[in-house]
């Protein structure tokens, strides 16, 4: 009986584990898209590029999710040349570190 429990602990934890992906691509292409593009390559004269990004693939993952729950405008702007600020993205903590390991994960592949 000890056994069947730990194994269907194990089978929801994996279970869980996708669905923290999969959710965190769902939110992207919610909320994202629109400037980022469908794969994060980025929209001219919109917004930069996701996938390849180093402050994505190599930087924190606290300092990305700060940057989509609190966006970036003014002095902050990293990108100059995209006339629009990223707007504060109204998520919740969690699906903004949802949103991050999906940025850090599936979209770089």
């Amino acid at each position: 009986m000890r056994n069947i429990i730990w194994l269907v602990a194990l089978i929801v934890s994996f279970a869980f584990a996708g669905t923290a992906m999969a959710d965190g691509a769902a939110t992207f292409k919610a909320k994202c898209v629109a400037c980022h593009g469908p794969k994060g390559e980025g929209m001219k004269g919109m917004a930069p590029a996701l996938k390849g990004s180093e402050f994505v693939t190599k930087g924190k993952a606290d300092d990305v999710k700060k940057t989509i729950l609190e966006g970036r405008a003014g002095a902050a702007k990293k990108y100059k040349q995209f006339p629009i600020d990223m707007p504060k993205s109204g998520l919740s903590d969690a699906d903004a570190a949802d949103v991050v390991k999906f940025l850090q994960g599936d979209l770089q592949k």
